[in-house]
């Protein structure tokens, strides 16, 4: 079991919209199969960000609907070390097959899925469980065990959860941001679309991605990795645009000084008039949607993958939109498990290439979450991250 410490376990915890406390747990004693892992890093998604603000609702619509329940330890972008572990997890809980011990960097897969539902038979490596659970998202602190979330220094790692080990040598900082390149094999999943009529995601291609967040930097770099021909970028901050030029975008568009007509115009005029192949959408709020649609090419191709919590309605024309343009519209709510390790290959293999380490733009400890959120809603920030231990070297 390698037991070596039963003192309580701090955590930041979301008590309701808008407030956090501190508070202790007892150390869990582990059931076979389990593990402990000592968190070093874990980031603050734009999920978590809605939460904060009250807006719970995900998978609307669909038989995984849900609503996060209060209060919460938040926190599903994880890296940390092994601390303590069970024989079970020891040998059988790493994904591809490799021996865990106590001291291992390991990252994880945030859902957890039934294996038995009509989902989880037929849409291989998706997690689209309908009834799915997500750590961070849809365990309260409440119940047993209660570190189910990243904002504590310790986090109960389930047997029936994909964990994965970090290669060695990579740092927490670029770790910590694999659940979110595993989000961008939406990219592999646009790819299945490409033919000699160029529809999909074809080498060469324009590709536009609204909102350059954590989420859509990494689009950004995906992008660049997979063989667009030009890569143009939008946000509302100037210092998130410069950094997406690092991450490969070719043009950069601030939309808080252009209009939307301005940007649709400037994208057909850098297409000889045709508009863009592929458009990302990856702003967290659906008013840019339509914007997106009207930059695209007839035939062209657009995902959805930015509003992931319900956030209201937005107007569309059906012929307009969608039928005269004869588009592609890809809506995914979700990433691969399947994704872990060849976003961990990537990272690993163009790290000399990509500034990831530089995406980790502010760090702050458990007592500082109120101002850790703060600064993740902030337009200067890139990827915010708790560090529940103290302040990696």
């Amino acid at each position: 079991m390698n037991r070596t410490d039963t003192a309580p376990v701090r955590a930041a915890v979301l008590t309701g919209p808008g407030t956090y406390e501190l508070q202790e747990f007892a150390r869990p004693t582990l059931p076979d199969g389990s593990l402990l892992m000592q968190m070093e890093m874990s980031g603050i998604c734009g999920t978590d960000k809605h939460t904060f603000l009250g807006e719970t609702k995900q998978y609307a619509g669909t038989p995984a609907e849900t609503d996060t329940p209060f209060p919460i330890i938040q926190g599903h972008e994880n890296v940390g070390v092994v601390s303590e572990i069970t024989p079970a997890a020891a040998s059988g809980l790493e994904f591809y097959g490799r021996e865990l011990k106590v001291g291992d960097r390991i990252t994880m897969c945030p859902d957890i899925v039934c294996g038995r539902c009509y989902e989880c038979k037929h849409v291989m490596g998706y997690v689209w469980c309908e009834h799915s659970d997500c750590y961070g998202n849809s365990y309260s602190s409440a119940q047993w065990p209660h570190l189910m979330g990243g904002w504590a220094e310790q986090m109960y790692i389930r047997p029936d959860t994909f964990v994965y080990k970090v290669p060695s040598g990579m740092s927490p900082r670029v770790a910590v941001l694999t659940e979110l390149v595993a989000c961008a094999a939406s990219l592999d999943k646009l790819k299945e679309f490409s033919s000699m009529s160029y529809e999909g995601f074809n080498s060469g291609d324009t590709v536009v991605v609204i909102g350059s967040g954590p989420l859509g930097l990494l689009h950004v770099m995906k992008a660049d990795m997979m063989g667009a021909g030009q890569i143009i970028a939008t946000d509302l901050s100037e210092s998130r645009l410069a950094f997406a030029k690092k991450m490969g975008a070719d043009v950069t568009v601030n939309a808080s000084t252009t209009s939307p007509e301005e940007r649709i115009d400037l994208v057909h005029d850098l297409t000889r008039g045709r508009g863009a192949d592929v458009v990302l959408h990856m702003a967290n709020r659906p008013s840019s949607f339509i914007e997106g649609i009207e930059m695209l090419k007839r035939g062209g191709m657009m995902l959805e993958m930015g509003v992931f919590a319900d956030t209201g309605d937005v107007a569309i024309n059906v012929h307009r939109h969608i039928c005269s343009k004869n588009i592609r519209l890809i809506g995914l709510t979700n990433h691969p498990s399947t994704g872990y390790g060849p976003a961990l290959t990537l990272m690993e293999r163009y790290a000399d290439r990509y500034p990831l380490e530089e995406m980790v733009s502010h760090e702050y400890a458990l007592a500082d979450v109120d101002a850790a959120m703060q600064m993740s809603m902030s337009p200067e920030s890139l990827k915010v991250v708790m560090t529940p231990n103290g302040p990696i070297d």
